[in-house]
């Protein structure tokens, strides 16, 4: 009977646990509907704010934005680490945590310092433990991601850069793809270069490149100045969102995983449980026909 109770209480305690994650599961659902709409808001700007600043930057420039000049000297590189500050999300952060290891090995050879920008928590835990002495700066994100969190990494990274204490900066983080999919990506925040248009920037029937289409006043240096800053800021921005969609996607789909586990757990415990009671009973049904027939 002992058996019975430990069956028991293990098919209890899964329940309990099936609750939970049922219920995590409903939560990370909700939260990733907002999060997939504040992404594809964000994303058709970020693109315009891309396109246009390439449109003023091929424009003729009498002094280059110090966000868009090249460093010739590769003396110090800067990663910025994007992850979630929570964990039960599968290998969400595991994902990026190892893309930034891999990126730290591949380009330690390049420059003589390599330092870390931490933005969640998972990230600080692991390279607290690992990389300790490149942490530059980290901070946990939040319950929401907010344009003045991105906006003030984004201020202090362009300002180290335009000051040269940078000579490149690359951003790593989760790039939203689907409810199931989500891809780490590397890109480089500065110098900010914007990509190339090419066919992009063509007729639509493949014609010759189309003349720059803006009159700018005063002119392109001032627009600049306000634009890139504000571009790289953006860019910091967008990544969060993208990365915050992505967690509420993971840790569903995690959740949604456990939940059914839980079920399988708890029908083979069942199916467990009843054998043994059927061989409880019949152990008894054995011992009161052996006595009986000992009384004979």
């Amino acid at each position: 009977m002992a058996n019975l109770r430990d069956i028991k209480r293990r098919i209890t305690s899964v329940q309990s646990t099936q609750k939970i994650t049922s219920a995590m599961k409903m939560v990370a659902a909700a939260k990733l509907r907002r999060a997939q709409e504040a992404i594809e808001n964000a994303r058709p700007y970020a693109v315009r704010m891309r396109a246009t600043l390439e449109e003023v930057s091929r424009g003729p420039l009498e002094e280059p934005h110090p966000l868009l000049t090249v460093h010739e000297e590769k003396r110090n590189l800067e990663i910025v680490a994007i992850t979630s500050d929570r964990g039960l999300a599968g290998g969400f952060n595991s994902a990026v945590i190892k893309t930034v290891e891999s990126l730290i090995d591949e380009r330690t050879g390049d420059f003589e310092k390599v330092g870390l920008t931490l933005l969640g928590k998972k990230a600080a835990d692991h390279f607290r433990r690992h990389r300790p002495r490149q942490i530059t700066f980290d901070s946990a994100i939040g319950g929401n991601v907010t344009y003045e969190q991105a906006a003030d990494t984004a201020r202090e990274l362009a300002r180290r850069y335009a000051a040269e204490e940078l000579d490149e900066v690359i951003i790593v983080y989760s790039e939203f793809v689907s409810t199931m999919t989500q891809t780490p990506v590397v890109s480089r925040l500065l110098p900010f270069t914007p990509p190339e248009t090419g066919d992009a920037s063509a007729g639509r029937d493949g014609g010759e490149e189309e003349a720059l289409s803006y009159e700018i006043e005063p002119d392109p240096e001032a627009l600049l100045a306000t634009l890139v800053p504000k571009a790289v800021e953006t860019e910091v921005y967008r990544a969060l969102l993208e990365n915050q969609a992505g967690e509420h996607a993971a840790r569903m789909t995690a959740m949604e995983s456990a939940t059914k586990n839980t079920e399988d757990l708890i029908e083979s415990l069942t199916l467990q449980y009843n054998r043994a009671r059927q061989a409880a009973i019949t152990s008894e049904l054995v011992e009161i026909v052996t006595g009986a027939q000992a009384l004979e």
